[in-house]
């Protein structure tokens, strides 16, 4: 993997290992919310709302646009499923060591 990938795939997993941003996340997968909406829903202020929203709009898994004063975020469906890929690719790393231990002792025996 290139430099900018393994920095993107940095910004993806730092993005998913917060428990109110992947909440987050999930909110805005199922559909647009203003930013104040979600900073309604949890026990902490307008600002830190706003930095996890941050974290997770550049690591590229929602996106904010404006619509008067409110800015409205939405989950990107496609940066998700490139995460369960990697995820995906890492298992198969896995398995495959998994299964060449399997076979090692079974040959031992």
């Amino acid at each position: 993997m290139s430099e900018p990938d393994e920095d993107r795939t940095d910004a993806l997993f730092h993005a998913l290992s917060d428990r109110t941003r992947r909440d987050i996340l999930r909110r805005v997968l199922a559909g647009e919310h203003s930013v104040t909406a979600l900073a309604a829903s949890y026990d902490m202020s307008f600002a830190a709302v706003q930095k996890h929203v941050a974290v997770l709009e550049r690591a590229g898994l929602l996106t904010k646009r404006r619509s008067g004063r409110e800015q409205l975020a939405s989950g990107d469906v496609e940066a998700v499923r490139s995460v369960a890929s990697m995820l995906d690719e890492l298992e198969g790393i896995w398995r495959g060591r998994v299964a060449r231990i399997d076979h090692l002792l079974t040959e031992e025996n």
